[in-house]
């Protein structure tokens, strides 16, 4: 339910300095999944990743610029308002962020580190209490001279959060609460890991990869914190001659299907999980209805997926059919500069 309990919002965050709302404030219609825009507040400059706390009262955003930020906002309010001030990450250009021992994480590209602020009882978040540096490089001349966190994710038993490295191919596992440093596994060369999702099981891992567009699944053990690479699996057909970048890859509730999407090839693949959950076909991929899909989504009953995409400035989202989990195209609304979609 909505703050206001009328029904399910949707929260789209977007680039200001490309000409975005901020974050959009949008109802779900039930039946149809259409999103009807209500408002929209820029108190936040650039928030391109958002999570909504649970109890759906407070929102978090990143402030993805040079001197990084995070932001509580009420989502009570309407729009949501501010509560206290942005407060600096100590890292810079922020793209990602996660809830985790009462402490908001942020992943911080530019700086490569992973910052940890409190969170308040009234929702407001405290100076970072810890910012954790990662060190090293990966062979892409432009992209990986060196580390660059872009997601950070807990584990489904609340005991670890990962972090994954696009600039030195990695995933870093700290032990929660804290966050302290744990274990750390390399990821094939010039992969550029970018954002991961478990298996509903929580047993598994799937890593998308930026520089190269695969998915990485990787077996993970919650007792030992450790995670294990298990192979690969393209998400663009061969011979694509187009430049591919994912962004975004999201896993069925029920373990059969993992999206991603991909930009520059401006598809959703839709891939086949076994048993295991070890292996993964492509079954086809479909056009994501617009250009450079940067985040993907899932709603909440699992039917529909939602594509925030960037540089045609929509969200679009997508029927899926439970039987082959191919997803349709049902409808879209502008939304420039769109970076991401959260639900509540």
């Amino acid at each position: 339910m909505g703050a206001s309990g009328n029904g399910l919002r949707a929260y789209i965050g977007s680039f200001t300095v490309a000409g975005g709302a901020g974050i959009t404030v949008a109802d779900v219609d039930d039946e149809t999944g259409a999103l009807r825009i209500r408002n929209s507040t820029d108190a936040v400059v650039n928030p391109s990743y958002l999570v909504l706390a649970p109890g759906g009262r407070v929102l978090y955003a990143v402030s993805e610029a040079e001197e990084g930020a995070a932001a509580a906002l009420d989502v009570t309010q309407d729009p949501p308002a501010l509560l206290g001030e942005p407060v600096p990450a100590r890292g810079a250009g922020p793209t990602h962020l996660a809830l985790a021992g009462g402490r908001l994480l942020t992943a911080n590209y530019g700086s490569g580190s992973v910052s940890a602020l409190p969170v308040l009882e009234d929702g407001r978040l405290g100076e970072p209490v810890a910012v954790l540096r990662h060190e090293g490089s990966g062979p892409h001349p432009e992209r990986q001279e060196g580390p660059h966190a872009h997601a950070v994710a807990p584990d489904p038993s609340g005991g670890w959060l990962l972090a994954v490295d696009l600039g030195i191919d990695a995933v870093q596992v700290y032990a929660l609460p804290g966050p302290r440093p744990h274990h750390e596994v390399r990821l094939r060369p010039g992969s550029g890991p970018r954002h991961l999702a478990f298996h509903p099981r929580g047993d598994r891992v799937y890593v998308i990869n930026e520089l190269d567009p695969t998915i990485t699944a990787c077996r993970w053990d919650a007792a030992s914190g450790v995670l294990e690479p298990l192979g690969e699996t393209r998400l663009v057909p061969e011979g694509t001659d187009v430049e591919s970048y994912p962004a975004e890859l999201v896993v069925s509730g029920d373990g059969r299907f993992v999206w991603a999407a991909t930009r520059g090839h401006d598809s959703i693949a839709t891939l086949a999980l076994d048993a295991h959950g070890d292996r993964m076909e492509l079954v086809t991929t479909t056009p994501c209805g617009g250009h450079w899909p940067r985040d993907l989504t899932l709603d909440p009953s699992g039917r529909r997926l939602y594509v925030s995409n960037e540089r045609s400035g929509d969200v679009t989202w997508f029927d899926i059919d439970p039987s082959t989990g191919v997803p349709r195209r049902g409808g879209s609304v502008p939304a420039p500069a769109a970076s991401c979609v959260v639900f509540g």
